[in-house]
């Protein structure tokens, strides 16, 4: 592949990441319009970010095995057009319903865009430049988010909620252009294998249980639920390792360094996911903020991990990336200890501190951590690792907003968000933030047990 192919792929890829991350960074600003517009309570307000996250759970593994039988870049463009036609179908929404199912669809085309632009990434650059090329393509997930709360608080606030989704629609049409007209090559690497039917079927119903039972476990059948979905997950699993053409490698698990390195994605991400949503809350409800002026002070975080992140890929090239992850999550940990206290009398600059620290973490751990789990494995086996590490953050991603709805739904019940209820929302949030801190930890530990495992390239299919 020439020097001008590769750049097309990397810049794709960040193009892509970017916008896959962009709606769902931004859509916090303006849930809050949405749910008065729909009439939506605070349990049907936190589904219109958790519903999203849970397709993309749902859809990530059959993403890996589909994109490597049928080629990365076809499955990209698939995913990409996906997203492009349900974004335009949000923007024509009339009730909660139909705008939830265009976030169905928009899940199922942002899971797609997620696996294959990392793959295609892992398998067009050099060894040598991976880190790199990872950690500029990671560069547009934080950018988008640095950019995201500016640009949505803007659009909501001056011109309604449909503007978010119409601005992201001439990016979108301009990366099909660019992987149909500038890369010429398609990569696969499961092309004899077949479509495991039954294992995604397993899957998609075992997560969707899990997920919905964790944000209802006030009542007993979230509780059934959750026991039925970790069943099914772990049929899945023992089913996996017993076919020959898995939708998931279960084998990869065998090496301790991309475990470990999974393990460490999951909780870093929910220990984190749900901080985003407890500040909007708090400078709209608590503090009586606008959206506009909310995004302003959100793009603090994202803005830091944009600068931090291409550099922890770099240096994830040349010092042990998961080293690197741990000293990340460490910082992140400190973010959560301070919003512990959040409520109406914290001064904004120590909120400001936070965010900042929370920048540096998470831009020191995601890069060097993605580099870990893509490093671990034999050039094939690219899609199933890029599935799971796209999995394990949206897994945590869903889990930390499902965590946010449980907590929410037991202290306010099915009440509505708005500044009438401001104490209940600070005792809401400081309780979500005690039990993400104790995940985080548990992601540093994680990052660790790792270290002195070697890359394994003898694994079983």
């Amino acid at each position: 592949m020439n020097i001008d192919s590769e750049s097309y792929v990397v810049f794709v890829a960040f193009i892509t990441s970017f916008f896959a991350v962009f709606l769902s960074a931004g859509i916090v600003l303006g849930v809050p319009a949405i749910a008065s517009e729909f009439g939506m309570n605070n349990i049907f307000q936190n589904w219109i970010i958790t519903l999203n996250a849970l397709v993309i759970a749902i859809f990530t593994l059959p993403a890996g095995q589909i994109s490597g039988k049928y080629g990365v870049k076809k499955s990209l463009i698939i995913g990409v057009t996906i997203y492009l036609l349900s974004s335009i179908g949000a923007c024509m929404s009339f009730s909660t319903e139909s705008f939830l199912i265009f976030r169905v669809f928009q899940g199922i085309g942002i899971a797609f865009s997620n696996v294959s632009a990392m793959a295609m990434v892992v398998q067009a650059v050099k060894p040598q430049n991976r880190g790199k090329a990872l950690g500029f393509t990671v560069t547009g997930v934080y950018l988008a988010g640095s950019l995201s709360p500016v640009f949505c608080g803007f659009l909501v606030h001056n011109f309604g909620w449909r503007t978010m989704f119409y601005f992201v629609i001439p990016f979108l049409m301009l990366c099909i252009v660019l992987m149909i007209f500038k890369i010429p090559q398609e990569w696969k690497t499961y092309e004899g294998s077949r479509i495991d039917s039954l294992g995604y079927l397993i899957y998609g119903i075992g997560i969707t249980l899990f997920i919905y039972g964790f944000t209802n476990l006030m009542n007993s059948f979230g509780a059934i639920s959750i026991i039925i979905g970790s069943i099914l997950l772990i049929v899945f699993g023992y089913y996996e390792l017993r076919i020959d053409s898995p939708a998931f490698n279960m084998n990869l698990f065998k090496n301790m360094k991309f475990t470990s390195s999974n393990v460490a994605a999951l909780c870093s991400y929910l220990a984190i996911a749900s901080i985003t949503t407890i500040l909007n809350y708090h400078f709209q409800y608590v503090r009586g903020w606008n959206a506009q002026l909310s995004g302003l002070i959100l793009i603090i975080t994202p803005i830091i991990m944009a600068l931090i992140a291409p550099n922890s890929g770099k240096l994830s090239d040349k010092i042990h990336p998961q080293k690197l992850a741990a000293i990340g999550m460490s910082i992140a940990t400190i973010t959560l200890l301070i919003l512990i206290f959040l409520d109406v009398n914290t001064p904004l600059y120590l909120i400001v501190i936070a965010m900042i620290l929370q920048g540096i973490g998470m831009g020191l751990f995601t890069t060097p951590n993605t580099n870990a789990i893509m490093s671990s494995v034999p050039p094939n086996e690219t899609p199933n690792a890029s599935a799971a590490q796209s999995a394990m953050r949206t897994m945590g991603q869903t889990i930390s907003m499902g965590l946010l709805t449980l907590v929410f739904a037991w202290i306010m019940g099915n009440l509505k968000l708005s500044s009438q209820y401001a104490g209940l929302i600070v005792q809401s949030s400081q309780l979500v933030c005690i039990i993400c801190t104790i995940i985080c930890i548990i992601a540093i530990f994680a990052s660790l047990v790792g270290i002195k495992s070697k890359d394994s390239f003898n694994i079983e299919r």
